[in-house]
């Protein structure tokens, strides 16, 4: 008889450990994303994420696991897996104070950081993944919840499971009620192939149809760990901005990023070729030349800037670099002695700097080229809000105030008092997004010779913001190449 209960006694426990083992265990996913500022090297970057894993995050109370990845649109997520919410905060608490993340804090374009905690009922074990779709949503008001639990479940026994290449399928929900789907592949193109048939899917189509439409939201991220940062090539903008930013280091390795047998020089004030770069640096007053870039874009072979110079005295510039074969090979550039702030108060560097739209570039540099030979070219005024926002118009030139009366009130200025701001070519129009730099030939004052370098901003296919160098063309016995300066 003793024997028989302790043998009961035993399949209760047992029955009791493995009931309670197969009880749902609610965990939280802190899902980030964001994007990096324009001048950030995008593979020292994805170094020091890992950095950020290994020696900040994984120290942290309640850590489970982080993954990080970025997508086409240079946009990242970090998924971050913790046992509490309240682990979750603290951490994140720490992590804007903590000066070990300082850099890589500092690189992140803080208007673009969007987080989220959601509460899940499964343990992550996707470890192999190297694809990660992520989707936010929100049900419809009138949604069945019930059964939308149900169908969210359908979805994956009657669907995503079966797919090549899936690994694991979490859900959740946050605070406000909006819920979290992320997949996990073990590669992009397993990911792509069951896409399309997903949407096709019925019991996909049904779930879909439980959904807030404008609320949904989907990103799509190659995970960092696979791209092997180690061994990541330099993006062109990554080389031109190490480049500058040698400037302030020293570091000689930029200078490879430039072709020893063709560099091409628009700057008439410097010697073409390499040897006109070095004779410049022969001449670095003592406390050396400076550069701060505050914008960097890419436009197929073309990268362009807007940099904070001490070159020679405080200026405001412009650069443009062209690339063969992944080498420098062409320079352009304007600049001007750094102003006070103009009547709004607004200096030639602050303003936004993400960048967005990607998807956009050439239709805003469409509107640019339309403004520029419209309006600064043909002298169509009344197209003028055809290209700029009317109610928006954020101005950064140094004597123009902000909005269309701004642009009006300096126009005035000039007429009555004989000068004259003319644009009579328009040479090259490079864009990344919503971000497009026009490079113009013209007069200006009293009539000098002059080169133009505008910066827009573009919010739906209309300029909303401003940036310029008006800087005069050297007479060409001041020359020191022949290459001019357009």
């Amino acid at each position: 008889m003793i024997k028989y209960l302790k043998f009961l006694a035993i399949i209760i426990i047992a029955f009791t450990v493995s009931s309670f083992s197969n009880k749902e265990t609610k965990s939280v996913l802190e899902v980030t994303t964001f994007k990096t500022k324009s001048v950030t090297n995008t593979s020292v970057f994805n170094k020091l994420d890992a950095e950020i894993e290994n020696n900040f995050t994984k120290k942290q109370p309640g850590f489970i696991k982080r993954q990080s990845g970025v997508n086409a649109n240079g946009e990242y997520v970090v998924l971050v897996y913790w046992e509490t919410l309240e682990n979750a905060k603290a951490s994140m608490n720490k992590f804007m104070t903590d000066a070990s993340v300082a850099d890589y804090a500092s690189k992140i374009e803080g208007t673009s950081m969007k987080m989220s905690r959601y509460t899940i009922n499964k343990k992550f074990n996707a470890l192999n993944s190297n694809f990660i779709e992520v989707m936010s949503f929100k049900t419809k008001a009138d949604a069945d919840m019930k059964a939308f639990k149900k169908t969210n479940k359908r979805v994956e026994k009657g669907f995503t499971s079966k797919q090549t290449g899936f690994l694991q399928r979490l859900t959740g929900v946050n605070k406000n009620g909006e819920q979290i789907v992320a997949v996990y592949w073990d590669n992009k193109n397993n990911s792509d192939a069951a896409l399309q048939p997903f949407m096709n899917n019925n019991i996909s189509k049904e779930f879909m149809g439980m959904m807030n439409e404008p609320s949904i939201w989907m990103g799509r991220y190659q995970t960092l760990k696979s791209l092997k940062n180690n061994t990541m090539e330099l993006s062109k903008k990554d080389k031109v901005v190490a480049l500058l930013n040698s400037f302030n280091t020293g570091d000689k390795t930029p200078i490879s990023y430039i072709n020893p047998n063709k560099y091409i020089q628009h700057n008439l004030a410097v010697g073409d070729g390499l040897s006109g770069f070095g004779e410049i640096l022969h001449h670095v007053p003592p406390q050396g030349f400076k550069a701060n870039v505050i914008r960097a874009f890419e436009d197929g072979d073309y990268v362009f800037t807007h940099t904070e110079y001490d070159f020679f005295g405080p200026k405001a510039g412009f650069d443009v670099f062209r690339f063969e074969n992944g080498l420098i090979v062409e320079h352009w550039d304007n600049l001007l002695e750094i102003q006070k702030p103009n009547p709004s108060g607004r200096t030639q560097f602050d303003g936004a700097t993400e960048i967005s739209d990607l998807d956009k570039t050439e239709a805003n540099k469409d509107v640019v080229k339309g403004f520029i030979k419209n309006v600064l070219l043909n002298h169509e005024m009344d197209k003028l809000t055809t290209y700029i926002n009317p109610t928006t118009y954020i101005q950064h030139n140094p004597a123009v105030a902000d909005g269309l009366d701004g642009f009006g009130a300096a126009m005035k200025y000039f007429a009555e008092n004989g000068l004259v701001m003319e644009y009579t070519k328009l040479h090259k129009v490079l864009g990344q997004g919503n971000f497009v730099l026009s490079i113009s030939e013209g007069k200006f004052g009293k009539g000098d010779h002059t080169a133009y370098y505008d910066l827009f901003r573009i919010e739906n296919n209309l300029i909303v913001e401003h940036w310029d160098v008006i800087a005069p063309i050297e007479p060409k016995s001041e020359w020191k190449n022949n290459n001019g300066k357009f």
